[in-house]
């Protein structure tokens, strides 16, 4: 009777080993990745009141610096950009009105605000409570990770000590009692302490001789726990409030991990309702933080194009007088207006692209001062600038070295245009003479020039002859087409120059010309070379599945470059300058010579499958 009795109690002890060790195996990647996730939650983003002054900000940041509880750092940095954006924009318009009422810019000096240094003040309080608070913290999870490391401690003493696992099995629940209720620690030693905590209880219970009774006590009591658990974690599911749903879900997760083990016919099932409630809620955080995310992300596009058009008026050409100055004032006037109407972005970029927008700003507003501030001086200076260039001209209006003059002419009209404004009146009366002297020097040699235009003019109606004849080859191939081609090709380079404004079109319509004829040429290579092909496999059947296993390998490498030479042809096409033309275009006849060797290769394919 007492081996039987043994013998039942050895069962049930291994019956609970293997409970354990099942549950504890199947949930344990689980545990890691739970971990990794509240270690690491979205930062919740929430809508707090709107403040239209500077003192209804130092105001809340006053109330929050001498509250109870800790303030939230989402709702401080926001007081912060707010508070100097009010304060920038209250100067400027002081600045404003001190120039409007005639001041000097440079006499501005903007008044000292009490509420600035009571901000400052503030702001130094809540900064000494966060780091008191964090230390204190910092101290808590340091304490806490000594206490599960000595409970860690105790447990494996006891796996030493087989004989007295019974009665230390009290014991054993009121340590994971304790371990439970012991939270946070440091996150980079929660994994590691968890595995080891896993461990340990593993072992105890490897040695733990538990009767049938017991177990399923256990087994009763852990399973009522991970029902409640699941019911909470299904009504979380159907919760409006996705945020705090989340964050409770995370309490639910360290709740399951903590309680023990169910019937194995029953244990499967329980963690999948559990697991199921999970995905639903995780899927609905996710989905909510990624619609704030793609709103942010929409504001910062927005806002990075005002900052690029902003810094565009600060990087391009100054304008040269007061009525430019005025027109690009109020271009940027509007995009600040736009930039008001847009709402934030993250929290990461939010200062940052607005330092960014507000730095181009000045900038402009820099420049603009600076410009008033140097036009009557530059007045002066600019006039005898622009008398020496009148005088300049005046000295080459009667030359006959036509190239050197134009140059230096050219030239002049370029000087002309970098010399500063002057005011209207004289402006006009000197551009008159300038452009006068110009005038005279080009009309003479427009006369001069009137034989060389009739010679290009016959040029171009030769070159235009030549494409006609080209044109006419592709409706009515000969034989040696190639050749003949090539023929055309060099009797159109070999004709003289042509009017320039006629060059970009003439060329045009040739290059299309001579691509189509020597498709068509291609083409009807590729069809004598298919009949060709035909031809020889009726005479070589035998070896038919190795043509057709090089013609495979063939295509696959044809279809490879194909993919690297339209590759290369985006680069080209990213580029609208002249001087790519030529290598454009070798590209483009390199694809379509592959894409008839692709052709003529799935034919010839097609040709062996029909034979077989």
């Amino acid at each position: 009777m007492m081996e039987n009795e043994n013998k039942s109690l050895t069962e049930a002890t291994e019956e609970v080993q293997s409970v354990v060790v099942e549950e504890t195996s199947a949930t344990a990647e689980t545990v890691q990745n739970e971990n990794e996730e509240t270690q690491n939650p979205v930062e919740e983003q929430k809508q707090y009141p709107v403040y239209k002054t500077t003192q209804e900000v130092v105001e809340r940041i006053t109330e929050l610096a001498h509250a109870e509880e800790e303030p939230e750092r989402q709702e401080v940095d926001l007081l912060k950009s707010l508070f100097y954006k009010f304060r920038n924009a209250d100067n400027e318009a002081k600045r404003q009105e001190f120039i409007a009422a005639g001041g000097q810019e440079e006499d501005f000096h903007p008044e000292q605000d009490e509420n600035d240094e009571k901000f400052k003040a503030e702001l130094a309080i809540i900064r000494e409570r966060r780091q008191r608070l964090f230390l204190e913290q910092e101290q808590t999870k340091a304490d806490n990770l000594q206490k599960k490391l000595d409970i860690l401690e105790k447990i494996k003493s006891m796996t030493t000590t087989p004989e007295e696992t019974g009665a230390n099995y009290q014991e054993f629940k009121t340590l994971q009692e304790e371990w439970k209720n012991i939270n946070p620690v440091p996150a980079e030693k929660a994994t590691e302490l968890w595995k080891n905590y896993q461990h340990y209880c593993e072992q105890f219970y490897d040695l733990l001789q538990l009767n049938r009774e017991a177990r399923e006590y256990d087994f009763k009591k852990n399973l009522e726990i991970k029902n409640q658990i699941i019911e909470t974690a299904e009504k979380l599911a159907a919760d409006e409030d996705v945020v705090s749903a989340f964050y409770q879900l995370q309490t639910l997760h360290d709740q399951w991990r903590e309680t023990g083990p169910v019937s194995k016919d029953i244990r499967e099932e329980t963690w999948t309702k559990f697991k199921n409630a999970s995905t639903i809620i995780n899927k609905r955080y996710q989905d909510h933080y990624i619609s704030i995310k793609e709103k942010e992300e929409q504001n910062l596009a927005l806002k990075t194009a005002l900052c690029e058009k902003a810094e565009a008026m600060t990087a391009a050409e100054l304008p040269q007088t007061a009525a430019a100055w005025d027109e690009q004032t109020k271009q940027m006037l509007e995009l600040q207006a736009e930039w008001k109407t847009i709402g934030f972005t993250s929290q990461k970029m939010n200062a940052k692209i607005f330092e960014r927008f507000r730095a181009a700003c000045d900038v402009f507003f820099t420049k603009k001062n600076e410009f008033y501030a140097q036009l009557k001086e530059s007045y002066a200076v600019n006039i005898e600038k622009k008398k020496a260039l009148v005088e300049k001209a005046k000295a080459l209006a009667d030359s006959t070295e036509w190239r050197s003059t134009a140059d230096k002419l050219m030239n002049l009209q370029k000087e002309w245009k970098a010399v500063g404004t002057t005011p209207h009146k004289i402006g006009e009366e000197l551009w008159t003479e300038f452009i006068t002297a110009c005038n005279k020097f080009f009309d003479a040699r427009k006369d001069a020039n009137a034989g060389q235009r009739n010679e290009q003019a016959e040029n171009l109606q030769k070159k235009y002859n030549v494409i006609a004849r080209i044109k006419a080859l592709i409706e009515e191939p000969v034989e040696n087409m190639r050749d003949t081609l090539k023929a055309l090709s060099e009797e159109f380079s070999n004709i003289g120059h042509v009017p320039f404004k006629d060059k970009d079109s003439l060329y045009s319509e040739y290059k299309q010309a001579l691509d189509a004829a020597y498709a068509k040429l291609n083409k009807a290579n590729v069809g004598k070379r298919l009949d060709k092909f035909k031809k020889s496999i009726k005479t070589t059947a035998d070896n038919l599945g190795d043509e057709r296993f090089k013609l495979t390998r063939r295509l696959d490498a044809l279809k490879k470059e194909l993919a690297t030479v339209e590759n290369n042809l985006s680069f080209f096409s990213l580029s609208n300058s002249k001087k790519a033309n030529p290598l454009l275009d070798g590209v483009k006849k390199q694809m379509e010579k592959i894409k008839d060797e692709i052709a003529l290769t799935v034919e010839k394919i097609k040709a062996i499958d029909e034979q077989d």
